[in-house]
């Protein structure tokens, strides 16, 4: 059982919250996880980077954070929290809609919850990977795939 909670802390950016809930699910079922419990908050750029400031000790805005609160193999509590700013910001560069760019936000925040990893360049193909298998998904590839921007594909922060 799953339970996804979202939250929208911000009004300048639309989405759709059952997609994003949806993108979760499916990374989560995709992994192999029995139950898990998942709040997902999407917010502006000034709260982002005061979470990756406070947290993080990271004093800029970013795309996405997420948090595992705990971990029992099957079993699943953690945080994804995305940036509706930026993501408009990059879907523009991208080609794609801020919605989308949302979606990969929250596919690449729940695969850090399980476990998934981009800071090494061992890990990060398989993250790529993993992006691209639940992208499709929703039928979508990533842009930054295809993009002069590939080497700064989004850069998410690690959980802590």
């Amino acid at each position: 059982m799953f339970d996804i909670q979202i939250t929208n802390e911000q009004s300048a950016h639309a989405f759709a919250a059952e997609r994003l809930v949806a993108g979760c699910r499916a990374v989560l079922s995709g992994e192999g996880l029995r139950r898990a419990q998942i709040s997902l908050a999407v917010i502006d750029d000034p709260a982002i980077r005061e979470i990756n400031r406070k947290f993080l000790q990271h004093d800029y805005a970013t795309d996405v954070i997420s948090f595992v609160l705990e971990d029992q193999g099957n079993a699943l509590e953690g945080e994804v929290i995305v940036s509706a700013d930026t993501a408009a910001t990059m879907a523009a560069q991208f080609g794609w809609t801020t919605s989308d760019e949302l979606l990969l936000y929250v596919i690449h925040g729940t695969l850090h919850l399980c476990g998934y990893d981009d800071l090494t360049d061992e890990a990060l193909p398989l993250m790529r990977a993993a992006e691209h298998k639940y992208l499709a998904e929703f039928g979508l590839t990533p842009r930054y795939a295809e993009s002069a921007f590939a080497s700064e594909a989004p850069s998410r922060e690690a959980q802590s």
